[in-house]
């Protein structure tokens, strides 16, 4: 009994009952708003397509043109249509009056101008544009294919070499065993075959690819490169260490050359060699930064003038004829609650991009007035702005500015800058002025800059300067931001 007892006072017990609490749970409307708050601009003119394709009730309203009897006669035209002329359209073509509308309506396409149907004219222009259209860069595997085709290497040995070039890295370098090469290769290959294949896809464009490390890569260079390289070679071979660390007297000692020939030979080594190989073929451009927003002055030249680029301002309306039917006592039920869904789903969509373009708006006119210096004067003129302190101003959570300058551009009188670049955080100088995080970093570059070669300054010595100037940092502070600017140490960059 006392263990029936135990075991029945160690069961679970189901209680029914009320209870009352406050939970924050986020609407569809708002969950929508905000993904539409943090797309740029490229993304929203893609979601806006999507929109107008597939709501019905969604349009872009019609832009003013310059009056005429013409136009107002099919003004007027339009005007005098009856309900069911519209309802009748819109059953039969809507679809294909919401793409043209959209067509017909420059959303920001850049230098292209509206598209239409039709053929003739129409269509030889765009053929015309698609043959004088930049083809897509050959990748490096696909350029040294080209260069094996002609090989008169025949059998086992063309079949290893394709299986090399298929498994480079895009900077050209085999970092994968030969053993895992001939494993993959149907049948497989020995490793003999392999080591002859790779001497012969070394042979190819551009010289370096197909090595295995970068002392090989730069070898393979020399080899191919005009003149007396014997010191080049000596100090790749043997001090390669020596030279990345600009331990040059140490190279000098070890080898009996000058500090002059050694300079000389690195000199040569910078202009001739290159580490990665492979990034020399195929078309490795950045991408186009489109900007959200555009800060210019003004006519005076004092003010600053912000506006959003074309493409963020598109204006969305509902369609008159779609609204109309949910009122329509004569249309059937289902199509009356059809026109309501789509209503709905596009008043949503335009008061999401309407509220993007306000908070876009006020977070770029926020961003003009807290660093005015910066349009003035550049980076150094940055000041400490963070983003809970817009967000207090704006009455708004900081995740919200955030998201509105997320992958954001603005076009700025010095440069095209992310949005994110002006939030930032800093320190005061001991005569009270706030000084932002890039604007030290940008005096720690421009010390450095001015250094004295022969003996250049470390970071103490940037400590030290910075501190006469009333600007308080770390050793180790200071490191950071060398590292983060890519700048070596005071070792590295002296020269001899």
């Amino acid at each position: 009994m006392d263990r029936i007892g135990f075991v029945m006072q160690q069961g679970f017990s189901q209680v029914l009952g009320q209870h009352m609490r406050l939970e924050q749970k986020l609407t569809p409307q708002l969950i929508q708003s905000m993904a539409i708050l943090q797309k740029p601009v490229a993304d929203l003119e893609a979601y806006v397509a999507e929109a107008l394709e597939s709501n019905a009730a969604l349009e872009i309203a019609e832009r003013e043109a310059p009056e005429s009897a013409d136009d107002g006669a099919s003004e007027h035209s339009e005007r005098t249509r009856t309900d069911n002329e519209l309802r009748e359209e819109q059953g039969f073509a809507r679809l294909d009056r919401l793409s043209r509308d959209y067509r017909d309506h420059d959303l920001d396409w850049g230098d292209r101008g509206p598209m239409r149907r039709g053929g003739g004219e129409d269509r030889d222009a765009k053929m015309a544009a698609m043959a004088n259209t930049e083809g897509r860069s050959a990748s490096l595997q696909e350029h040294l294919m080209d260069q094996w085709s002609l090989v008169e290497d025949v059998g086992e040995v063309r079949r290893a070499g394709e299986a090399i070039i298929n498994h480079l890295d895009a900077d050209g370098y085999l970092r994968v065993r030969f053993d895992e090469i001939a494993k993959n290769a149907r049948p497989p290959l020995t490793r003999e075959v392999l080591e002859t294949a790779l001497l012969a896809v070394q042979k190819l464009e551009p010289t370096g690819v197909g090595a295995r490390d970068v002392v090989e890569c730069l070898l393979l260079q020399l080899a191919a490169s005009p003149g007396d390289n014997r010191i080049e070679r000596v100090l790749i071979e043997r001090h390669l260490d020596d030279i990345v660390h600009n331990r040059l007297p140490a190279a000098a000692k070890a080898t009996g050359y000058s500090l002059g020939e050694i300079a000389e030979a690195m000199k040569s080594m910078r202009s001739q060699l290159c580490l990665h190989p492979g990034y020399l073929v195929g078309d490795r451009s950045v991408p186009r930064i489109r900007p959200d927003v555009i800060v210019e002055y003004g006519e005076t030249g004092g003010e600053l003038r912000v506006r959003l680029a074309r493409g963020n301002e598109p204006d969305l309306r509902v369609r008159d004829d779609v609204s109309s039917m949910i009122r329509d006592r004569g249309a059937a039920k289902e199509t009356r609650e059809f026109a309501k869904r789509q209503v709905d789903e596009a008043t949503a969509v335009i008061d999401a991009v309407n509220f993007r373009r306000s908070r876009l708006l006020e977070v770029a006119r926020a961003v003009a007035e807290k660093q005015r210096d910066f349009f003035d004067s550049g980076p150094s003129g940055l000041k400490v702005f963070r983003m809970s302190d817009l967000a207090d101003e704006l009455h708004c959570d900081p995740s919200t500015i955030s998201r509105t300058v997320a992958e954001k551009y603005m076009q700025t009188p010095p440069g095209v800058y992310p949005m994110r670049y002006f939030f930032t955080g800093g320190t005061e100088t001991d005569d009270g002025d706030s000084m932002g995080w890039d604007r030290v970093k940008s005096r720690v570059r421009e010390i450095v800059d001015a250094e004295d070669k022969g003996n250049p300054v470390n970071d103490d010595d940037v400590v030290a300067l910075l501190q006469k100037e009333g600007i308080d940092l770390s050793r180790r502070t200071v490191a950071k931001y060398r590292q983060q600017l890519n700048i070596p140490t005071a070792r590295q960059r002296k020269t001899f």
